[in-house]
């Protein structure tokens, strides 16, 4: 037994002695395949440069042109250390492992494919102000599995990229003007006309109101102690340049209802009771 181990010891020496010239070359393969895929990369940053491409889907392109080149020189150095391998069997192996690994690993390409889509496609750039599934923040970073959300309160939400494919995404910061919107009431015995203008000439006057795209101001509904108002306006699109023009708008509209001597109602509560109330003195209480 001692012989039979010690024969097939010598049998592998043999075999590995006999496949050092073909390990060395594939060795050297593989060296050109590094030095091919830094200059392939080089050359395709240099091109893909001169675009208006976003960083990411430039990455993603450099990262399949190195993909690619490594694939083929790995192939090759693997066709030289062993011959009787051939390009049709291979790709046939690669095939079948690539099912396995796609069901093993769906969700995983899922993102992936969904990362690419993304950035691919022209909407959702870095700096976006975004709400989808709840998620409301600016987007900071996409990468080919994920895409990282800075919640306007500070909080990072790393939120996978088959998320923000398959749900519907609204992009805040989409344009630079985005129409905002606040309910004003005034009493029941306010001359509507003339409130409508009073509230015009106050918005209007707000500096941070763009009055080229149009101001609305409609009588909506006779709410229980006052009628209101929806007023409209367009300001800058992002969360804080709509809380500021809110917050001047709102200040703008209750001087100039002020200054017009129209209320501004509470709501009025009536009681109503069955029987008398006495309004005498309270029964046992000393006078």
């Amino acid at each position: 037994m001692l012989r039979t181990l010690t024969d097939q010891l010598n049998d592998m020496g043999s075999e590995f002695v006999r496949a050092l010239p073909s390990l060395g070359i594939a060795l050297v393969i593989l060296i050109i395949t590094a030095i091919i895929a830094g200059f392939a990369v080089k050359i395709a940053d240099a091109i893909v440069g001169k675009t208006t491409l976003r960083p990411s889907l430039r990455n993603l392109i450099e990262t399949l042109v190195k993909l690619a080149v490594w694939l083929l020189g790995i192939l090759i150095a693997m066709i030289v250390v062993f011959p009787g391998l051939t390009v049709g069997s291979l790709v046939a192996g690669l095939g079948i492992g690539a099912v396995a690994i796609g069901f093993a690993f769906q969700d995983i390409f899922e993102n992936f494919l969904a990362g690419v889509l993304i950035m691919i496609r022209d909407k959702m750039r870095i700096g976006d102000v975004i709400e989808c599934q709840e998620i409301i923040g600016k987007v900071e970073h996409i990468t080919l599995r994920e895409t990282h959300i800075r919640a306007l309160s500070g909080e990072l939400t790393v939120v996978p990229n088959s998320i923000l494919f398959k749900n519907p995404v609204e992009i805040l910061t989409d344009t630079e003007k985005r129409r905002h919107d606040v309910v004003i009431g005034v009493s029941y015995d306010t001359d509507l006309d003339e409130a409508a203008e009073v509230i015009r000439k106050a918005v209007s006057a707000v500096e941070d109101v763009d009055t080229e795209k149009g101001l609305d101001i409609f009588a909506q509904e006779f709410n229980s102690s006052s009628v209101d108002f929806l007023v409209r306006w367009w300001s800058g699109s992002t969360p804080r340049a709509g809380w500021e023009s809110k917050d001047k708008v709102v200040r703008a509209i209750k001087r100039g209802l002020d200054d017009a001597g129209i209320e501004i109602p509470f709501p009025y509560v009536t009681h109503t009771f069955k029987e008398k109330v006495p309004l005498g003195e309270t029964p046992g209480e000393e006078v």
